[in-house]
């Protein structure tokens, strides 16, 4: 059984799922081939192009086993509890000691890859609860509270595929996004490599 906001290896396709055996660092442009995709069933392979800047995102994560998820909620989870030790006032003989005040079962137990709704789940939280605090502030001083809007993370794709298609073309959003039909010849899918390596090179 699989805690709810957690997934198993293997199931996904998106950035959660990336592991260091699944990217190519041979050429100037990273190449990460999911274990999984959407699309494989219509027999296309997904390749995702990492260009320079996300490559220096990504270089401190794919320093661990091959195999193992670069971003993991364990690791997340121990951050975490590590900081707020650092962060403690309370002198440790006093008040609860580091890892006593846990839940012996946990409903929600950190795994090893974020499930796929993960990341918009923790936008939502994040933005119910600085509107909550903007409510609040607003009410102390009497005045109108300024929200955020709400917001998910798919508009970043959106707005990459709008960059990217302005900049280069149509036909390039699509191959960059992986919008590509499944029944295309080979010669096109080389096409498609080259064009997005093209755009991976410079947009990063």
């Amino acid at each position: 059984m699989v805690a709810k906001g957690y997934t198993r290896p293997g199931v996904n396709s998106r950035v959660q799922g990336i592991r260091p055996c699944d990217v190519d660092r041979s050429g100037e442009v990273w190449l990460y081939r999911p274990e999984s995709h959407k699309t494989e069933h219509h027999g296309r392979e997904r390749i995702v192009y990492i260009g320079p800047k996300a490559q220096n995102i990504l270089r401190p994560y794919l320093l661990r086993d091959a195999e193992a998820f670069c971003f993991c909620p364990k690791d997340s989870t121990r951050k975490q509890l590590e900081k707020r030790h650092e962060d403690r006032i309370t002198p440790e003989k006093y008040g609860n000691l580091p890892g006593t005040n846990r839940k012996a079962v946990p409903k929600l137990k950190p795994g090893d890859c974020y499930a796929k709704d993960a990341y918009p789940r923790a936008v939502a939280r994040g933005i119910q609860k600085a509107n909550e605090h903007r409510k609040k502030e607003a009410e102390k001083a009497g005045a109108e509270p300024v929200l955020l809007e709400s917001w998910t993370p798919a508009r970043l794709r959106h707005t990459a595929a709008t960059k990217v298609r302005k900049a280069f073309g149509l036909e390039a959003a699509q191959v960059t996004l992986g919008h590509a039909t499944a029944d295309i010849t080979q010669v096109c899918a080389e096409r498609d490599s080259d064009l997005a390596t093209e755009v991976a090179k410079k947009i990063g």
